[in-house]
């Protein structure tokens, strides 16, 4: 799992610096185990700019970062750890609204998102949306527990 979640974080620092493949980036995501929390009896996610966002980490530290300013205190986060083509191929379709991935939204400098799109998501949960596989670009409205 942590080789998996080193080359994608490796293909996100790439993207954000501007030399990397969208589709090669895609295809790294689909490939990689994502540690996603729970609450609530659902996967996290966050809503910004109208598109529901389920929240997953490359690997524990960055799941670490995350829990430091969104869990319980002392309590253990607890979370799933899910292929990226699981969450965008089955837990997107299922919530019903525009969803993507965001992914290491806690890591300065690291994140990176994934769009209800054409090419991100299947077709029937893609939305004509302007807007493309990127970097972090505003606040999040927290939710919980919304997802599968």
């Amino acid at each position: 799992m942590e080789q998996t979640s080193t080359a994608f974080a490796e293909r996100i620092a790439e993207q954000r610096r501007g030399v990397g493949d969208p589709r090669a980036l895609v295809g790294e995501m689909r490939r990689s185990v994502l540690l996603v929390p729970v609450a609530d009896g659902g996967l996290w996610s966050a809503r910004s700019g109208g598109v529901r966002w389920v929240c997953g980490f490359t690997g524990e530290a960055a799941l670490a970062r995350f829990a430091l300013l969104h869990g319980s205190g002392d309590q253990p986060m607890e979370y799933a750890a899910l292929l990226g083509a699981r969450i965008v191929d089955e837990v997107v379709p299922a919530l019903d609204e525009p969803a993507g991935l965001a992914v290491d939204i806690a890591t300065e400098d690291g994140s990176m998102f994934f769009p209800p799109v054409v090419g991100v998501v299947p077709d029937v949960a893609a939305v004509d949306i302007d807007i493309t596989v990127g970097v972090d670009s505003g606040e999040a409205e927290e939710g919980r527990g919304h997802g599968r």
